[in-house]
């Protein structure tokens, strides 16, 4: 864990290294006082790690506010491992298939660094009350699946939530005007190089011609929800031009082989 002198705004303090943790420059720090306010303490730290295979970036995100808590390790973008303070345990999220490193003692040291995080805060902001808050509403809120759509076949949707300040954002989810709770999932806030957030909410549904899927943000920079809607269509595969082509192909194959055969027939 890194640490860094005082915090530069409100409530926030941003340490980055690479391969040793640098300090930050007082410079730096004055200048985000003069220009930013956060109500977060987070501290962020970067790992360049360099093998035979390639170049792999590991970060280290430890934040807190009054009443929320992250600590997560990020791998080349790639969230590998979480606290969650809410079932107070530490959750590998590598995929199955992927070599598993041990995290024991992770989730303790996660604990133990939200205490000092707390702490730091509560100073950071007695020292600059007068700092007004700083609030912006998430910047761009995409809907997507993971998979082609298929009539029947499971798939997932995802609502992607970036540019927003403070965290996190609330995601719901509503199919055909109907809340959907059942399958439903968030991830923590990850912190931008800007210094906003982003999280990303999936939904596991089986895709039915006709139905209509909301993705519903809620930021407290918002005067209104932002709503994101994905349709499944009704259409049908059309498999006619394909027959007709496959038709088509076997009619001109069969012409080919009457006329060599002809050919060879009458020069006999």
């Amino acid at each position: 864990m890194t640490s860094c002198g005082p915090c530069s705004v409100i409530g926030c303090c941003v340490c980055l290294s690479s391969q040793r943790f640098r300090e930050c420059e007082s410079q730096e720090l004055l200048l985000l006082m003069k220009m930013k306010v956060w109500v977060l303490l987070l501290v962020l730290s970067s790992v360049i790690c360099v093998s035979a295979d390639g170049l792999y970036e590991m970060n280290s995100v430890s934040g807190c506010s009054d009443t929320d808590g992250e600590d997560v390790l990020i791998l080349d973008d790639e969230v590998v491992w979480y606290a969650d303070f809410n079932k107070q345990k530490g959750v590998d999220s590598l995929p199955a298939f992927a070599d598993h490193p041990s995290f024991e003692g992770k989730y303790e040291e996660a604990v133990a660094n939200q205490l000092i995080c707390r702490q730091n805060l509560k100073m950071a902001r007695t020292a600059m009350k007068d700092f007004p808050k700083r609030h912006e509403a998430p910047s761009s809120v995409a809907i997507y699946t993971t998979l082609n759509v298929e009539i029947g076949v499971q798939n997932t949707l995802i609502c992607h939530v970036t540019g927003f300040y403070p965290a996190p954002v609330n995601v719901t989810w509503n199919k055909n005007t109907k809340k959907v709770v059942e399958g439903t999932s968030i991830t923590v806030p990850l912190s931008n190089k800007d210094g906003t957030f982003t999280q990303t909410s999936k939904l596991d549904f089986v895709p039915k011609g006709g139905d209509v899927y909301a993705c519903i943000v809620e930021h407290v920079a918002l005067t209104q929800p932002l709503t994101k809607v994905y349709a499944v269509d009704n259409a049908e595969p059309i498999l006619g031009p394909a027959i007709f082509c496959g038709v088509g192909l076997t009619v001109g194959v069969l012409g080919v082989a009457a006329g060599i055969y002809l050919f060879i027939r009458g020069r006999k």
